[in-house]
């Protein structure tokens, strides 16, 4: 039997930037309409994090009774590495579901948008098929549009409507800047793992684009938010301190652009995510002074 620590692991606590970002994000947009509240905006996150630790056990399970785990360079697999079984792996994704539909449910019942619902179930059915049912998207190459919309536009607008009941321009634009970001993530994983997931069928957009493009890829999304950024200026000057994470990202593009690969892009993955965060928080204080 697997232990906490490996539990642990397995969850990805790495990636949980992806999702409490946006919903940063989501929070700061929402102070911009004065409209922020804080017990709406944890129940957001609590949603956010139980979607995210959730997919990363479907994943989990998913790719390893594919045999798709069997060579990984990255970090543990639990059922890839024969720790866990892949029932007690299948059992803790649908915990996670279930901890995120409940938290979800709550908030649309306080707010009154009973239509989030459908929003709702359609995110946790992205989880699952990411890599799950007879064709999953993400071994066809649809993995990064998924996180743009998923842990993007629905993060952030989801969390900013919940609020205000409305959508903003600057909402928006940090929820495209947040999608690139999580995408680019992906990216940045999926170019580690080309090489295993191209020999076990996994197409993967990485797969499908090649080596070259798919580091134009990663360098074309790291830029978005920093455009966004600049833009956003025009609401506010304080948006521009979104700039300064351009420190965390600037030495991980140069390890895509110098030919980075195996494990040697780990830190490129690890420091992405960083960025994103420190982006979401520097630009959500930059919203909410707005408001």
């Amino acid at each position: 039997m697997a232990t906490t620590a490996q539990w642990i692991e397995g969850a990805r606590p790495r990636t949980l930037p992806n999702s409490v970002a946006p919903v940063l994000l989501g929070a700061g947009a929402a102070a911009a309409l004065s409209a922020f509240s804080w017990w709406q905006s944890l129940l957001a996150l609590l949603v956010a994090l139980a979607l995210q630790v959730g997919v990363n056990y479907a994943n989990d399970y998913s790719d390893g009774v594919r045999g798709t785990d069997a060579e990984r360079v990255g970090p543990l697999r639990l059922v890839g590495s024969g720790v866990a079984s892949p029932t007690s792996v299948r059992a803790a994704a649908f915990a996670c579901f279930a901890v995120a539909a409940v938290a979800g449910l709550v908030l649309v019942a306080v707010t009154g948008h009973w239509w989030l619902i459908a929003v709702g179930a359609v995110s946790i059915a992205g989880a699952w098929y990411y890599t799950g049912g007879a064709k999953p998207y993400g071994y066809s190459g649809f993995g990064e549009a998924a996180v743009f919309l998923f842990f993007g536009l629905v993060a952030v607008l989801g969390t900013l409507y919940v609020q205000s009941g409305q959508i903003s321009w600057l909402g928006a634009a940090g929820a495209v800047a947040m999608g690139s970001f999580s995408a680019a993530v992906l990216v940045s994983n999926n170019l580690r793992d080309v090489p295993t997931d191209a020999v076990s069928g996994k197409r993967t957009l990485a797969v499908r684009l090649g080596d070259g493009r798919t580091r134009i890829l990663y360098l074309a999304l790291v830029s978005v938010p920093f455009a966004v950024s600049i833009a956003s200026a025009f609401a506010t000057p304080w948006t521009l301190l979104g700039l300064l994470t351009a420190v965390l990202v600037v030495p991980s593009a140069r390890r895509v652009t110098r030919g980075a690969s195996g494990m040697a892009l780990i830190p490129v993955l690890r420091d992405t995510s960083m960025a994103m965060l420190v982006w979401a928080l520097l630009t959500a204080g930059a919203f909410a002074a707005v408001g």
